[in-house]
């Protein structure tokens, strides 16, 4: 026994021996008061004349009455006439009185009377032991136990459960042995309630082959038998096992009583079984168990967590008078399924109904108003709990920072937990995660260190939280401290840090990392292979998400929307229309078209992959449509150049009634930029504040000079330059500077590569742009003055690289490229569309390019372009009459799409392009641009 166990339990013990005489004084005064005159039949004891009267015997029936029904006044009542009248040392008596008090944690009264007995007997340390075990108070029942244990005496079957059920409750496993080994040598190993109590021990220390042992050790087992066993296996998760075992009894012949039937109840609920959860209820009602409210109340937990909420609702209202275990069920089952509606309004009736409510009622109160955005009601709930003096507990406080997070109200909540007296592990998590739900990034990382100063510790719930915020932020060396953080804890093989850190690692472009920790993990789940290829898809390799996928199938992981998601995604920034279909079919199979995420990804997908009329039929099939299903769609005609259409698709979703946010504004100026609707967009930009109630972004500022700059109004484009009311942005001067290089305004186009030179002046775009500017004008010395300026600078033109998928596989091109196997084909192709090209009247446009070379060898190089190769290669590997689908990392330039409109009039082919900034669609001569780009 610990040195610190024992002092502590001693002062505890001198402390109350202290405390004894003038308490005892007190219920002597106090079995006498009016109220006990009123209430105490043994009143008559007090007030006999003539104690003698009264013997022995007398005395202890009537304190083995009191200990029988638990009554403590006259118990006391007794007790305090026989100290009066000198008859407190029969040991029979003594023990009646130390089981009572211990039954009602009176533990002073109780422990003074062994301390002052003569030689306490057995009787008295079981009394005193098992009213600790009892009470929860482990540790004092254990030094009871070993007390008594340094006096000889010896145990028997009613102290053993006791003391092991003490062990078990500190789960002190060393000690729990040496109590077993002395039931062993005391031949009660055989005792079905010592033999339950052993289970017990084993399996809450999470020894569940010994438990089992143990248990086919009892030699008559019981339905307590079988009770004990499963309930240990409920209470540590193993929930199928427990519902094994549960049958085995039945088969077995021992009949279920109520405990086991909750028990089992609980199981389902923890399997989220209806259909067991169902045979159980049927046996509840066929052993007429059905009227027992803790069954009840577990029936009406099961039902509610599993989302059987009409059959919850059935069950409560079978309850003659729920209590708040049942309120609380019904409204937490409600909250857990975002029916919060509902919630409210049993909150409501159980108000009502006269039935007080506690932290848990209130928590998921406070929950349900969250979720529906009720910030007042929250706030009358707050008072509520300020009122009834429960809001200082932590539970609920906790409940408070989610409810004010959740409604957008992270001052509230951060005022919330300031003013915590105490702040635990769940309170600072909360707060953490709070800010991180709300983008507040850099203040849920700036907490984790104060956290830590505060010494709280942290969990996995803390380090995933923080990771989020680290992936959001993209902060790379953070990231390697948290995950070096996460190895010297001890949390670096748990799987919810490892998905996080993969998660991190991918966001931050650190592919290697991220790789590297999916490798060496064990065992992968699906969220680590969603999070990998994630990372894969965001990074640009879709090709290596798509393998992944693969993988994850051959080991026998079954997708969910989110994975879907992910490889749609990596489809959409491959252009993968047939890979993209090939997941649409997985979608279908697995029954996602009904989940928003992977829907709204489709149509993304299939939008990026060329396909407007499959995006749009992706659209109509997703049932509910929220704001991202709606921008997803506008997006995507702006992208391809349908700007009427995409107008008409934005006034139908606000006849629908959903309010667009900042990004679908975005989408809504592109579209009025693609299709040179200027009036339109001046519309939309001037009175965004007044319609739709938010501020204008740089991006909308981008949106609307590149569309001015695009009609010719580049004075316009300056002004609004230089009115904006935040400085410029890359994305500003970029949208100038190409305006600049379409009316090729020389002035306008240097003073915007200057600004874009300062702000990105890693970027070569720049000065290809300026250099394209200077070419078009025949300022050929400015051009050989940047092209030295970008040599002189170490900076790298991004070199052209077009993609096309042919029968699953994607090929990359770039000008020049004779590195695939059907080069000679290809370029054979090109000559031939050459010829016939001329026949057709197109001339190339050598203007656009910038080497300082013959026009022969201009024309030369331009045929060679990569988009060029792609479409050729398109040309001799598909179909006829196929679509042919071509991804550009770059601006697609003024020659190719000159050369496309007559290739599709040539070879009656759709060629769908897809460069840096919007889809052509080239078809019959024409593209769907319009030449406006």
């Amino acid at each position: 026994m610990k040195i610190r166990t024992f002092n502590s339990l001693q002062f505890q013990k001198s402390h109350l021996q202290r405390s004894y005489p003038s308490s005892f004084h007190r219920f002597q005064t106090s079995a006498t008061s009016s109220h006990a005159k009123k209430s105490n039949p043994f009143l008559s004891l007090a007030q006999d004349p003539n104690p003698t009267s009264f013997s022995v015997p007398y005395y202890s029936k009537l304190l083995s009455k009191c200990n029988a029904s638990k009554t403590l006044y006259p118990g006391m009542q007794i007790h305090a006439h026989a100290l009066k009248f000198g008859s407190t040392n029969d040991p029979k008596s003594r023990n009646f009185l130390i089981s009572l008090y211990a039954k009602r944690k009176l533990f002073g009264y109780a422990r003074k009377l062994v301390d002052e007995s003569p030689e306490p007997d057995l009787v008295s340390w079981s009394a005193l032991i098992s009213g600790y075990a009892q009470n929860g108070l482990a540790r004092d029942a254990i030094w009871a136990f070993h007390e008594m244990h340094l006096l000889g005496l010896k145990c028997n079957e009613f102290t053993f459960p006791s003391v092991l059920k003490a062990c078990a409750f500190t789960k002190d496993l060393e000690l729990g042995r040496q109590v077993h080994g002395i039931v062993v040598v005391n031949g009660f190993e055989s005792d079905e309630y010592v033999g339950n109590s052993l289970v017990v021990l084993y399996s809450k220390c999470g020894k569940f082959g010994d438990s089992r042992r143990l248990f086919e050790d009892i030699p008559e087992r019981s339905v307590v038998s079988w009770n004990a066993l499963f309930s240990c296996y409920v209470q540590s998760d193993y929930f199928g096992e427990a519902v094994e075992f549960f049958r085995e009894m039945v088969l077995s012949g021992i009949r279920p009583n109520e405990f086991s039937l909750s028990s089992m109840i609980n199981a389902c609920t923890g399997l989220e079984d209806s259909g067991e959860g169902r045979k159980i209820h049927g046996f509840l009602i066929k052993l007429g168990y059905d009227s027992d409210p803790f069954s009840k109340n577990a029936l009406v937990d099961m039902y509610a967590k599993i989302g059987n909420l009409e059959d919850a609702v059935v069950v409560f209202e079978e309850i003659r008078e729920p209590d708040i275990v049942s309120w609380n069920a019904l409204i937490a089952g409600c909250v857990l399924h975002d029916k919060h509606d509902s919630a409210l309004e049993f909150f409501g009736q159980m108000r009502l109904s006269g039935t007080h409510s506690n932290m848990f009622t209130l928590s998921s109160a406070l929950k349900a108003c969250a979720g529906i955005g009720l910030k007042e009601l929250g706030r009358q709930l707050h008072c509520n709990l300020i009122k009834v003096n429960v809001g200082s507990d932590p539970f609920v406080h906790v409940g408070l920072i989610d409810m004010y997070s959740k409604s957008g109200l992270m001052n509230d909540a951060r005022m919330v937990f300031n003013l915590m007296p105490d702040k635990d592990l769940i309170a600072w998590n909360a707060v953490i995660s709070a800010h991180s739900q709300n983008g507040e990034d850099m203040e849920a990382l700036l907490l984790f260190p104060l956290m830590h100063e505060a010494g709280v510790g942290f969990n996995q719930t803390t380090l995933s939280t923080v990771l989020k915020s680290v992936a959001s932020l993209q902060v790379n060396y953070v990231c390697k401290q948290i995950h070096a953080l996460s190895a010297k804890s001890g949390f670096e093989s748990d799987r919810y840090v490892v998905n996080s850190l993969i998660d991190a690692y991918g966001k931050c472009a650190l592919l290697e990392d991220a790789t590297r920790i999916f490798r060496e993990c064990l065992i992968v789940d699906l969220v680590g292979f969603t999070s990998m290829i994630t990372a894969y898809s965001q990074s640009g390799q879709g090709e290596e998400a798509l393998k992944l996928y693969l993988e994850m199938l051959d080991r026998g992981i079954e997708p969910d929307p989110y994975v879907c998601s992910s490889l749609l995604n990596a489809c959409a920034n491959l252009s993968a229309y047939e890979q993209g279909k090939q997941v649409h079919v997985h979608v279908l199979k697995h029954g996602f078209m009904y989940d928003n995420f992977a829907g709204n990804s489709l149509v993304n997908m299939y939008a990026k992959c060329g396909s407007i009329d499959d995006a749009e039929r992706a659209f109509s099939s997703i049932p509910e449509r929220g704001i991202v299903s709606w921008s997803a769609m506008i997006g995507g005609l702006a992208q391809h150049g349908h700007g009427k259409e995409a107008l008409r698709v934005f006034n139908q979703m606000l006849k629908y009634g959903v309010s667009p946010n900042q990004i679908t504004l975005v989408s809504v100026l592109c579209a009025c930029n693609h299709a040179g609707l200027v009036t339109e967009a001046q519309n939309y930009f001037r009175s965004m504040k007044e319609l739709f109630g938010f501020e204008r972004m740089q991006e909308h500022y981008a949106c609307m000079i590149d569309l001015l700059g695009r009609a010719g109004r580049l004075d316009e484009a300056m002004e609004l330059v230089n009115t904006m009311p935040f400085q410029a942005d890359g994305s500003v001067w970029g949208a100038l500077l190409g305006a600049a290089r379409i009316h090729k305004n020389v002035e306008i186009g240097q003073r915007a590569a200057e600004m874009l030179l300062i702000l990105e002046p890693e970027k070569s775009g720049t000065h290809v742009l300026l250099a394209n500017i200077y070419a078009s004008v025949g300022m050929w010395n400015n051009v050989a003055k940047m092209r030295r300026l970008m040599k002189d600078c170490n900076v790298k033109k991004e070199p052209g690289v077009s993609w096309i998928e042919v029968k699953d596989k994607i090929y990359t091109f770039i000008a020049g490229d004779r590195s695939h196997v059907q080069s000679e084909e290809i370029y054979a192709k090109l000559d031939e569309l050459s010829e016939r090209l001329s026949k057709a009247g197109y001339i190339p446009k050598v203007e656009f390019d910038l080497h300082n070379v013959e026009r022969d060898e201009k024309e030369k190089l331009l045929y060679h372009h990569s988009e060029k190769l792609a479409v050729a290669f398109g040309l001799i590997a598909t179909p006829a009459g196929a679509p042919i689908r071509v991804k550009k990392n770059l601006r697609v330039c003024m020659d190719c799409h000159t050369a496309f409109k007559f290739i599709s009039k040539i070879v009656s082919r759709e060629i769908i392009l897809r460069d840096i900034n919007r889809y052509h669609h080239f078809k019959d001569g024409s593209c769907s641009c319009g030449d406006y780009w």
